[in-house]
C-alpha cells in the first residue's frame, strides 16, 4: 500500500514539473496578410523578449497563462494570454495598423532684411554699366559720376546681399505628456479594459500619475514594459485612495 502511494505521488509530481516547464513557442506576426519584421515580442510573465525576423517569425520560451505583448510603432499594441493550444501549434498574431497622422507644418517668414537696392542705386549701376568696352559713352545715356567716384566695394556688398539666404531656424522637437505616451504605446482601451477604470475617471487618473516624479522619467526614456508596470502600480494606489475618500 505504501509503495502504491509513493508511486502515485511521484507520478503527479512528475506531471506537475513537466507542465511548469517552459516550452519554445514558435509564431508569426502579420498585418493585412503581410509579414511584420522587427516587431518586439515580450513575455511579460517571464520578463524575456525577442524580435521578429524578415519573415515575421519569432521563437520565445513560454508557458500556459503567460502574457505575451507585441509592440510595433506603426501598429496598435497587442496582448495575448497563452493557452495550451497556443503552445501546441504555431501562434499567428494579426496586428492592426495605426492610421497615419499628418505632421504639423510650420511656415516660416523668410522676409529679406537689408538686402534690397534702392531705386537710385539701381539707376546708378545701370548708368555706369552702359559704356562700350573702349570706355566711350553709348548714345542715349549720359555719363553719371558720384561725388567721390564709384564705390565698387559698396555695390558688391549690396549685390551679394540679394543672393544671401537667411538660415532656417531649427524646429524644436515637441515634448509629449503622459497622456500622449499612453495613447502612442498602449491599446486605446488600456485604461478602461486592463485597469478597469471608468471613462470619467481616466483624466483624473492621468493627473494622479503625473504628480509622481517617476512619470517624468518615463517621458524621458519611453519603455512599454516600464510604462505598464508604472500604470498598474499607480492604479492600485488610485483605487485605495478612492476607497478612503468614499469611506
Amino acid at each position: 500500500m505504501r509503495v502504491k502511494l509513493l508511486t502515485t505521488i511521484s507520478f503527479f509530481t512528475y506531471q506537475l514539473s513537466v507542465s511548469q516547464t517552459d516550452k519554445l513557442l514558435h509564431g508569426k506576426v502579420i498585418s493585412e496578410n503581410l509579414a511584420l519584421k522587427n516587431v518586439e515580442v515580450i513575455n511579460k510573465t517571464a520578463k524575456t523578449s525577442t524580435t521578429t525576423n524578415d519573415k515575421g517569425e519569432f521563437s520565445i520560451l513560454a508557458n500556459v497563462k503567460d502574457s505575451l505583448l507585441f509592440f510595433s510603432k506603426k501598429h496598435y499594441f497587442t496582448r495575448f494570454k497563452l493557452t495550451q493550444k497556443d503552445l501546441d501549434h504555431n501562434l499567428v498574431v494579426n496586428m492592426v495598423a495605426r492610421p497615419e497622422e499628418l505632421h504639423e507644418v510650420v511656415v516660416l517668414n523668410n522676409k529679406k532684411s537689408g538686402g534690397w537696392l534702392t531705386k537710385e542705386e539701381i539707376e546708378q549701376i545701370k548708368l555706369n554699366s552702359h559704356k562700350s568696352k573702349e570706355g566711350l559713352p553709348i548714345a542715349g545715356y549720359k555719363e553719371a559720376t558720384m561725388p567721390n567716384g564709384t564705390d565698387f566695394i559698396y555695390l558688391g556688398k549690396q549685390i551679394r546681399n540679394l543672393f544671401k539666404k537667411e538660415e532656417t531656424p531649427k524646429k524644436e522637437i515637441p515634448k509629449i505628456d503622459l497622456n500622449q505616451l499612453i495613447k502612442s504605446t498602449l491599446n486605446p482601451d488600456f485604461l478602461t479594459k486592463d485597469l478597469k477604470l471608468k471613462p470619467e475617471e481616466t483624466a483624473l487618473f492621468i493627473e494622479f500619475c503625473e504628480a509622481d516624479p517617476k512619470s517624468k522619467i518615463l517621458l524621458e526614456n519611453p519603455n512599454i514594459l516600464a510604462t505598464m508596470d508604472f500604470l498598474y502600480a499607480k492604479n492600485e494606489e488610485f483605487k485605495k485612495l478612492k476607497t478612503e475618500v468614499e469611506n
